[in-house]
């Protein structure tokens, strides 16, 4: 009699990541560069209500097993729309209404709600990138056409990763973010050099009237933060999305927030803005995540309207820090009208997509080379723009 072989891989779709033991998950997670795909940020926002069915973000995880050791996952959610995602394809959809395509729900890879470069499918190191990748996919295409799911769309892609699903056939769509690099900075000074004369001033004057409102800004991780910092920042962030009405993007539960102090304050770095007469809650507060020689920007707010305070506590404070800490990479979020103007260049980042109806990927593919070409040359008027000293340009 012949043993039967036993399939190299088995693979399982799950629904919850609290499904996946932690230490499973991260052995994966762990080693990458962002912390937006670790199974504590990840697990706190299923768990807290902010990324679930009820708000349109269902977790549809695939998993990748050999036995009963966990090789590779992509963290995955089918869509009922397209709000958090950061990347606007609003015309996509129209476009599929027009022609009697069904565009949702959609699957969708990436981190909820966080426009920050870096998603990818977590391997385990030793494995074979490409055939496991190829896998994964195959899976996702099988998946998608049982459930009649228009497309698949990968948002903020680790750049290394790109070329990969690009050789699964999947189409790439250049954007931009807002990155600063710290380009040998020792200190602030070594910052606001490279600015023209005209916005070094304009620099220093914003921070200088942060300090005559009598407001100095504390930098805090880890154990230094207050667990009542916690669910001021989500009073803060809710407080700064209802000033934006319908545009104000609240997504994230206050519970949210508050486990954060639980499981992942080491990641969590807060700018808290205190006054001389009460040292013991901030009249503001920015939000920032950072992960070896990285950080990044999510949230903030402040009660009260004080002149410059965002710039500081966002921008100026936080590079500040990033440069006494070995910080080289500093993504302050989504937007760029204020971010441009205080060194933040426009630098590319893609998203990857397979429509599984024939019409929309013809059309796809006919027009995304021009749509790139107009998106680079965004970049590049953008950054011509700069205000930066002509020695530096």
């Amino acid at each position: 009699m012949v043993e039967q072989l036993k399939p190299r891989y088995s693979v399982a779709w799950i629904n919850k990541i609290s499904e996946i033991p932690q230490s499973a998950w991260d052995a994966l997670a762990l080693p990458l560069t962002t912390p937006f795909l670790e199974w504590n940020w990840l697990n706190n926002l299923e768990n807290s209500g902010s990324a679930t069915a009820k708000t349109g973000w269902l977790p549809n995880h695939l998993t990748l097993w050999r036995d009963r050791t966990l090789v590779a996952v992509a963290p995955l959610y089918l869509k009922g729309h397209s709000y958090g995602e950061f990347v606007f394809d609003h015309q996509w959809a129209d476009l599929a209404q027009r022609i009697g395509v069904e565009y949702y729900p959609k699957m969708l890879g990436m981190t909820p709600f966080t426009p920050a470069e870096g998603y990818r499918f977590l391997i385990a190191p030793g494995e074979d990138e490409d055939e496991i990748t190829a896998t994964m996919v195959h899976e996702i295409d099988t998946f998608c056409s049982k459930h009649h799911i228009s497309g698949c769309h990968f948002l903020y892609v680790d750049p290394q990763w790109r070329p990969v699903l690009e050789r699964c056939g999947f189409t790439a769509w250049l954007h931009h973010s807002y990155i600063w690099e710290n380009l040998g900075f020792q200190t602030f000074d070594d910052y606001l050099a490279v600015f023209n004369a005209n916005q070094r001033r304009n620099i220093k004057r914003e921070r200088k009237a942060v300090e005559k409102a009598g407001l100095r800004l504390q930098p805090l991780t880890g154990e230094e933060i207050p667990k009542s910092l916690f669910g001021l920042m989500y009073e803060f962030y809710a407080d700064t999305c209802d000033k934006f009405g319908w545009w104000g993007s609240k997504y994230l539960t206050k519970r949210f927030f508050e486990q954060l102090h639980e499981n992942y304050r080491d990641r969590v770095l807060f700018f808290a803005a205190y006054n001389e007469q009460n040292q013991q809650q901030p009249m503001g507060m920015s939000f920032c995540l950072f992960k070896d020689d990285r950080m990044y920007g999510r949230y903030w707010g402040s009660f009260q309207e004080i002149d410059c305070l965002h710039f500081d506590a966002c921008y100026y404070a936080p590079i500040e820090w990033a440069i006494a800490n070995g910080i080289q990479i500093f993504d302050p979020g989504a937007g760029g009208r204020h971010k441009k103007r205080r060194g933040f260049p426009a630098q590319p980042n893609h998203s990857l997509h397979r429509f599984y109806n024939n019409r929309l990927r013809k059309i796809l593919c006919s027009y995304i080379d021009e749509v790139n070409e107009l998106e680079q040359q965004e970049i590049e008027t953008i950054n011509a723009e700069l205000p930066f000293s002509q020695k530096n340009n």
